[in-house]
């Protein structure tokens, strides 16, 4: 959802973003967005019935429900790379594991990672304190330039795109469990990876003072 009204806060977060995905690639500085969704875990009540010819597989309408799982899910788009972790939770411990997995694992060569979040309470540096030493929370935040989409503005993180894929093929059935949800997102992370599934990300600062202009104020001391 996008503010009605004009917003300054709105449009400096956007434009920070929207500056970030017009950098060159850079190795030494790749672009990740990050991002979190939540998936209901159900289990079959009864045995489904497989396909025959002439006739769909099908399954009961009752189900048993098992819960639910967290999934915290990066791209990088630029590279064609993600990576999906399950979780019980997504607290800001939780949201601090991830970071360290995304760090030390995903891209141990880094001189530093420019990461696209959303503004989402849990996804601080202090989520970082809480977790680690601060020794190591230190670490791991010299190693991260953060940049917050706006409130109402999470269309703006490409993870959002990611996401929304992931739900599509992967997500849109019953998956019993924790284990046979982080076995099948992992298959189909591993899939997308080795087609190189890039993200082409279109919309400039240019384009939206243009296209997005209410969402200006009105500068006081104009030119």
């Amino acid at each position: 959802m996008i503010p009605p009204e004009a917003d300054a806060a709105f449009v400096a977060r956007m434009e920070d973003v929207l500056d970030l995905y017009a950098r060159p690639p850079d190795p030494r500085v790749p672009l990740v967005c990050f991002d979190e969704g939540g998936k209901g875990l159900r289990a079959e009540a009864r045995p489904p019935l497989p396909p025959a010819p002439g006739r769909p597989a099908r399954e009961d309408a009752e189900y048993a429900r098992r819960g639910s799982a967290n999934l915290f899910l990066w791209v990088a788009p630029h590279e064609g790379r993600r990576g999906v972790a399950v979780t019980a939770q997504r607290t800001r411990a939780d949201w601090a594991l991830a970071v360290r997995e995304l760090v030390d694992v995903g891209f141990p060569g880094a001189e530093r990672i420019a990461l696209v979040l959303d503004n989402l309470n849990t996804h601080t540096p202090a989520a970082l304190y809480h977790a680690f030493p601060p020794a190591e929370a230190r670490r791991l935040l010299a190693k991260l330039e953060l940049h917050y989409t706006p409130l109402h503005g999470s269309w703006l993180n490409i993870a959002e795109l990611e996401l929304s894929a992931l739900q599509r093929q992967c997500l849109d059935r019953r998956i019993p469990d924790a284990a046979a949800l982080a076995a099948e997102v992992a298959a189909w992370a591993a899939e997308r990876n080795a087609a190189q599934v890039g993200v082409a990300w279109h919309l400039t600062t240019a384009e939206a003072r243009t296209k997005l202009a209410r969402l200006y104020p009105v500068p006081v001391f104009a030119k």
